[in-house]
């Protein structure tokens, strides 16, 4: 039988939806080295999947990240490591951020339990954010030390405001579900035993549309936040033109006005 440790990161596919499982929940599903491979590995596989238009981060048992593993390296261990050999390894390591935030799928987090430091980085990084009511949110990083990675201080920021962004980061306090969902930090808040659910309506009617489109439409988005408005507009005439030729397109029409499911073919 396989063990979690062996199995840090799961993935299961149902159609065009893929939900990708942390499972390290004796840890909190803290990171370790085979965590990361594992998360780094299953996000390239999905994002170069066709079939896939929709991808779901949610963890197993009761958190959904804590972030790193303190326990995993000593100071002594740390300081013994060379600074760039330290920042290669790192820079290596947040690739799993810039793909939930780049790769041409729609990325949700399912926050269902404790969510904190670089774990709240990976929920961050992804499209939308739902969380269950017994979630619980921290920052973190400043009350081990560390000054924030795995791009809190990008996403934070845009999420949720510079102001309120600085409290969280500078007070490293824990704050609730309801909390998350006042600040605009996650959409929606359910109970526990709702929140799979009620994401994976949300996963099917956006798995539903044009995957071109899905995509063009995320790499506008992306785009437009450090465009000019000029620069947006140009981008965004493009991708709607470029759109408006592909047959998916066409079908998305069609099925429209004969009020029927559109069959699309990613073309």
């Amino acid at each position: 039988m396989t063990s979690v440790e062996t199995t840090p990161v799961l993935l299961d596919v149902d159609g065009a939806i893929a939900t990708v499982t942390l499972n390290r929940p004796e840890k909190l599903n803290t990171f370790s080295e085979p965590f990361m491979d594992g998360l780094l590995a299953t996000l390239e596989e999905v994002s170069g999947r066709d079939d896939i238009r929709v991808v779901i981060l949610t963890g197993a048992g009761r958190a959904f990240s804590a972030g790193g593993d303190l326990g995993s390296i000593s100071g002594s261990e740390k300081a013994v490591i060379p600074v760039p050999t330290a920042i290669n390894k790192l820079r290596a390591r947040v690739r799993v951020v810039q793909m939930l935030h780049d790769m041409p799928k729609v990325t949700i987090a399912a926050i269902n339990g404790a969510c904190a430091g670089a774990g709240l980085s990976l929920a961050a990084a992804c499209d939308i954010r739902y969380a269950s009511s017994k979630a619980a949110f921290n920052t973190a990083f400043l009350t081990a030390g560390l000054s924030g990675d795995f791009g809190i201080s990008w996403t934070l920021q845009r999420l949720v405001g510079p102001s309120v962004a600085r409290e969280l980061m500078f007070t490293a306090e824990k704050f609730t579900a309801a909390r998350a969902l006042e600040v605009g930090l996650v959409s929606d808040v359910r109970e526990p035993e709702e929140l799979m659910s009620y994401v994976a309506s949300r996963a099917a009617l956006m798995a539903s549309r044009a995957p071109l489109t899905l995509a063009a439409m995320k790499g506008c988005l992306n785009g437009a936040q450090n465009e000019s408005f000029a620069t947006a507009l140009d981008n965004e005439i493009a991708a709607h033109v470029k759109v408006g030729r592909t047959e998916d397109c066409l079908e998305a029409a069609s099925a429209f006005l004969e009020k029927r499911a559109p069959v699309f073919k990613n073309r």
